[in-house]
């Protein structure tokens, strides 16, 4: 098993996010995919961000984060949005965020 920031353009700090969000290894990543990775992401309390979005989705193909253009960003842009409509809670406080990555919340 591979340390997630193994990956082309993750490193560290992403990697202990995703490793916060029970996503600890990179052929586990590789095989959840992008948009299901960062829904759980959103899901465990991250913000969201277009950007980290998009890198995940170059990193996985193993291009550079910025290779994102044109047509391809603006669907990428629809996907993103609608992983965040779905799955980030912004009435989620802060302590309830901490006491989930601690893993104090059941999420069965």
């Amino acid at each position: 098993m591979s340390a997630i920031s193994t990956i082309r353009n993750i490193g560290p700090a992403s990697e202990a996010m995703y490793n916060s969000a029970g996503i600890m290894t990179a052929e586990q990543l590789r095989d959840m995919g992008a948009d299901a990775a960062y829904a759980k992401l959103l899901k465990h309390g991250s913000r969201p961000h277009f950007i980290g979005y998009y890198a995940l989705h170059m990193a996985l193909q193993g291009r550079p984060w910025n290779d994102c253009k044109g047509e391809e960003k603006r669907a990428l842009r629809v996907k993103f949005d609608a992983i965040k409509a779905a799955h980030f809670n912004v009435e989620r406080s802060e302590l309830e965020t901490f006491m989930d990555h601690i893993g104090l919340i059941d999420r069965q």
